[in-house]
């Protein structure tokens, strides 16, 4: 007697672990008596599918048929057919009849077939899962790369243009890779907004500060109300004030210590935002004798993506320029906003004013895309150093510390690993280092190191300088 109440108590224990169990899992249970044509569905299956507790007797072999969504019907009977047939186990994933006004819900079943000895089927025990969040985050997941595949797609025939337009109107190579390069870094810093925004909007005074905030200082003031634009319409704006303060640069207000540059802006009574970029202080302005690309994005591009329109004053005291937006150009104030940029990007060097010498210069690259490191050779080899790599993976980098090195050139991340281990190396033997990197950091250089940071898109000649000046100060 002693032996078969510990035995039963030990089972009711194992019953009561696998609830505790099944409960931990999310999981309902379930037993298919296919001799008795009985479906018995447990208390957890029942909170889980919406189907009564307790004994089902199945009539026309199949208890799932009026809770299984009719597109999935066929196959939960198929893969039942085959496990009953052939095998021991299935497994099925299916949608429930939908209820109207709730989300479509999708399980999966899971089970295992006994047989007799003579090796017919005569039972199916099993488990059932709600798998809604997980399908929704899938759903929501190829959603996303759906989207991110348009964006770069988007992007990269944007690039296109810019690289065609601009090199329709230079006459030099070198001409052309400044203009470009400039233009890139525009996109870049919108698009850097726009991501940290998590793709909802970019205000426009985060727009201003990061292409005026490094311009001049003291020389650009801009102001006007919290505003956000939609990624189309903050892309057209950074490129708009990125040609306005290349051009105040070379030809207008900011060519000269005296002259300004005040950016104001304001909303619009029916949606959007009307821009004044007005520039004073500087040299006497005459009307363009011809037009650049940068006259033609203003006038043509700008407005048109802004859905509104652009004009272009020359008045003598200084270029006049008014940017109207219409309603569609705006957004509403995203959840996650960013910090205002000081400027607009965290770098430390400027673009060399002319070719800088590396001659001698043992200098280490570290950079995981290829082509860019390719180009990073070629650029500091023309400038006289002798490249060390380059090396495209943590551990070559690693490898290539024991060779000697004057300075070194490092991508902030190698294939999703951070290039801190080499940085750390390199502090300690006192070899000085750029950083030459495509991640956001506003507060400096990636890992608090004390080093120059270049953002990509860079000039290679920029690179170059910035390791020149680091070796000038050794």
């Amino acid at each position: 007697m002693r032996d078969a109440r510990d035995g039963s108590d030990r089972d009711g224990l194992d019953r009561s672990r696998l609830g505790l169990a099944l409960d931990a899992a999310g999981l309902g249970e379930f037993e298919w008596d296919l001799g008795r044509r009985v479906f018995v569905v447990s208390e957890r299956m029942a909170a889980i599918t919406g189907m009564a507790p307790g004994e089902l007797l199945v009539d026309d072999n199949d208890p799932l048929a009026t809770y299984v969504h009719p597109d999935d019907r066929a196959i939960t009977r198929a893969r039942r057919r085959e496990a009953l047939k052939s095998g021991d186990v299935f497994d099925v994933t299916f949608r429930m009849v939908p209820t109207p006004g709730a989300p479509q819900r999708w399980l999966r079943m899971a089970g295992i077939v006994s047989r007799s000895e003579s090796g017919r089927p005569s039972a199916i025990t099993g488990i059932v899962e709600d798998i809604s969040k997980t399908r929704l985050e899938d759903d929501q997941r190829q959603a996303l790369m759906v989207e991110l595949d348009h964006r770069v797609k988007n992007v990269l025939a944007a690039v296109q243009a810019l690289a065609v337009q601009t090199a329709k109107r230079t006459t030099s190579l070198d001409a052309f890779l400044t203009t470009f390069s400039g233009r890139l870094k525009a996109m870049a810093s919108a698009n850097e907004l726009l991501t940290a925004a998590r793709w909802r909007g970019a205000a426009i005074d985060h727009l201003a500060a990061a292409e005026l905030g490094a311009i001049a200082p003291g020389q650009t003031s801009w102001e006007g109300p919290e505003l956000f634009l939609t990624p189309r319409a903050a892309n057209a704006l950074s490129l708009a004030l990125h040609e306005l303060a290349t051009n105040a640069v070379k030809f207008g207000a900011l060519s000269v210590e005296t002259g300004h540059v005040h950016v104001r802006w304001t909303a619009r009574p029916a949606g959007g935002f009307e821009l004044t970029w007005t520039e004073s202080g500087g040299p006497t302005v005459q009307p363009p004798t011809r037009h650049g690309f940068g006259s033609t994005l203003l006038e043509q591009v700008t407005g048109r993506e802004l859905n509104g329109d652009a004009a272009v004053e020359y008045p003598p005291a200084g270029v006049l320029v008014r940017l109207r937006a219409g309603a569609q150009a705006m957004a509403d104030r995203p959840d996650v906003v960013p910090d205002v940029p000081g400027q607009r990007v965290t770098e430390t060097v400027a673009t060399s004013v002319g070719p800088a010498s590396l001659r001698g210069a043992r200098v280490l690259i570290v950079e995981d895309a290829v082509l860019l490191a390719l180009e990073l050779e070629t650029g500091l080899s023309e400038a006289g150093a002798e490249v060390i790599g380059p090396a495209y993976e943590l551990e070559e980098a690693m490898a290539l510390l024991d060779r000697p090195i004057d300075a070194a050139v490092l991508d902030a991340n190698l294939n999703g690993r951070s290039v801190t281990p080499v940085a750390e190396v390199l502090s300690q033997r006192n070899i000085p280092f750029v950083f030459a990197t495509g991640y956001g950091e506003t507060g400096g250089a990636p890992g608090g190191f004390e080093a120059p940071v270049i953002r990509k898109p860079y000039d290679v000649t920029q690179v170059a300088a910035a390791v020149a000046e680091l070796l000038s100060k050794i």
